[in-house]
């Protein structure tokens, strides 16, 4: 039964805007996504990409194809290390003995069919050669658990809904065919829409 998603919602996928990192150290990108559907490795794509800045190419560096393919990048060498779990909705990776050039836009894009629109999120790496002086952040801390905790729920919301709303079309579709079939074998020849 083929049924037809609603258009213009796409994966939701999931990363902080810009993550500091400290030159020398090991940082995890992370990176996840929302689907109404299972992960299946035959049909699931994921794709990292670096850019260097705005208007530069970007350059894949991490793939999903079956299973995870590092593409050797002379930038990163063997730095680069997948972290995720493409089951658990987390295609998270860490990038060891952070540079300074490593600085940069990292690009997370995810497929996974039967959801038919990629989704993408995009980080902001920044590195910085010594630790940032410590300041009583208590209460931004605060506002930002409180602020990141609201938009997790409103996500999670919007998520249910969703697979609920794809579910009942998916639903629809079926007894639109089911009664387009029962028309047929009626042997009346009226195209009655009323009757069941």
């Amino acid at each position: 039964v083929f049924a037809a998603a609603p258009m213009g919602l796409g994966m939701e996928v999931m990363a902080p805007a810009t993550i500091n990192a400290l030159n020398g150290s090991s940082v995890k990108l992370s990176c996840t996504f929302n689907s109404c559907y299972k992960v299946e490795n035959k049909q699931f794509s994921l794709n990292w990409t670096y850019q260097e800045c705005r208007n530069c190419s970007e350059e894949l560096f991490l793939q999903f194809r079956m299973k995870i393919m590092n593409k050797q990048l002379d930038r990163f060498g063997n730095r680069v290390e997948f972290t995720g779990n493409p089951t658990k909705y987390d295609v998270s990776f860490t990038l060891k003995n952070v540079q300074l050039e490593d600085e940069g836009t990292y690009n997370c894009y995810v497929l996974n069919p039967p959801d038919r629109h990629r989704g993408h999120a995009s980080i902001s790496l920044k590195v910085l050669t010594k630790e940032p002086p410590k300041h009583d952040s208590t209460v931004a801390v605060i506002v930002g658990a409180s602020v990141g905790g609201f938009l997790a729920v409103v996500i999670l919301v919007l998520m249910v809904v969703k697979c609920v709303r794809r579910k009942k079309q998916q639903r629809l579709n079926t007894d639109d065919q089911k009664t387009e079939e029962e028309g047929k074998t009626d042997g009346e020849g009226n195209p009655d829409e009323g009757t069941k």
